[in-house]
C-alpha cells in the first residue's frame, strides 16, 4: 500500500497551472523560459526602426480608420492631408495599412514626399498599402515598439476620424507629453463633427468639473477642420526648429 501523503494543516498542494493554487516553477524549455531570448527580437525591431527613421527629417504621423474606402470623404481628407504635409516638407508616417493610412501615404507619394509605413503583424494579417516607399516600410511584431517609433520621430500627430486604434495613439501621445516623458508636440484632432463632443467632454469633465487634468495639459491639443490650418499649427509650434521628442 502506498504511503499516505502528509501535509501540515492549511498547507496547499502545489499544482502546476492550477488557478488559485501555488504553482511549481515552469518546466525548462517552456514558453516562460523562452522570454529571455525574445529580448533579441525586440532589440532587432528597435534597431531596424531607429536606422530607418534617423534619416527622414521632420515627420508627421497620421492616424484614422482602416475602414475608409477610396472616394469617401474621410479618405479624401486623409489623402489631401498627406499631400499638404509632403508639400510642406514633412515625411508622412502611418500605420501602413488600408483606409486613412493608405490615403495619407497616397497623398504623400503623389506630392513627391517621403511616405513611411509602420505595418504591424496582426491575426487578420494586415497587408501594407502600396503607397509606402519600398525602403520606408517597417513591419513590427510588437505594438509597443511601433508606438515608440511614432512617438520618437513625429513632430505632430494628426488623428482623423477613427476607432480604438486611433484613440489609443491619441491617448498615448497626450499621456507621455503630460508626464514629461516626451517633449511637447501638437496633437491635432481632425474633424470637429467627429471629435468635437469628445474634446468638449475632456474640457468639461476632466478639467472644469473634476480637475483631473490641468489647463496646461490642453496647450498642445488642437481641434481643426481645415487641412491648411493644420500645417500652420505645426509650423507655429516650432519657432526654433524641429527635433526628435526623446
Amino acid at each position: 500500500m502506498a504511503e499516505a501523503e502528509t501535509r501540515e494543516p492549511g498547507e496547499e498542494k502545489a499544482v502546476r497551472g492550477h488557478p488559485g493554487k501555488p504553482s511549481l516553477p515552469p518546466d525548462p524549455g517552456s514558453e516562460f523560459m523562452a522570454d529571455g531570448w525574445r529580448v533579441f527580437k525586440i532589440m532587432a525591431e528597435f534597431v531596424n526602426g531607429f536606422e530607418t527613421m534617423s534619416t527622414i527629417g521632420p515627420a508627421v504621423s497620421v492616424f484614422g480608420s482602416t475602414r475608409l474606402k477610396d472616394g469617401e470623404p474621410g479618405y479624401l481628407l486623409a489623402e489631401k492631408m498627406g499631400s499638404l504635409l509632403a508639400e510642406a516638407g514633412f515625411a508622412v508616417v502611418t500605420g501602413g495599412g488600408p483606409g486613412a493610412m493608405e490615403a495619407a501615404n497616397k497623398g504623400a507619394q503623389k506630392s513627391g514626399g517621403v511616405s513611411v509605413g509602420f505595418n504591424i503583424k496582426l491575426p487578420n494579417q494586415q497587408d501594407p498599402n502600396r503607397f509606402i516607399d519600398p525602403d520606408k516600410l517597417i513591419t513590427f511584431q510588437y505594438f509597443f515598439i511601433r508606438k515608440v517609433m511614432f512617438l520618437k520621430y513625429s513632430q505632430a500627430f494628426i488623428a482623423l476620424p477613427g476607432g480604438f486604434g486611433t484613440l489609443d495613439e491619441f491617448a498615448e501621445a497626450i499621456n507621455i507629453i503630460q508626464t514629461g516623458k516626451s517633449q511637447k508636440f501638437p496633437v491635432i484632432m481632425m474633424g470637429s463633427e467627429y471629435w468635437g463632443e469628445f474634446f468638449d467632454w475632456i474640457r468639461r469633465r476632466m478639467l472644469a468639473e473634476k480637475s483631473f487634468i490641468d489647463k496646461s495639459d490642453l496647450d498642445f491639443i488642437f481641434l481643426e477642420d481645415d487641412p491648411e490650418k493644420v500645417i500652420d499649427i505645426i509650423r507655429e509650434f516650432y519657432p526654433e526648429g524641429y527635433s526628435i521628442n526623446f
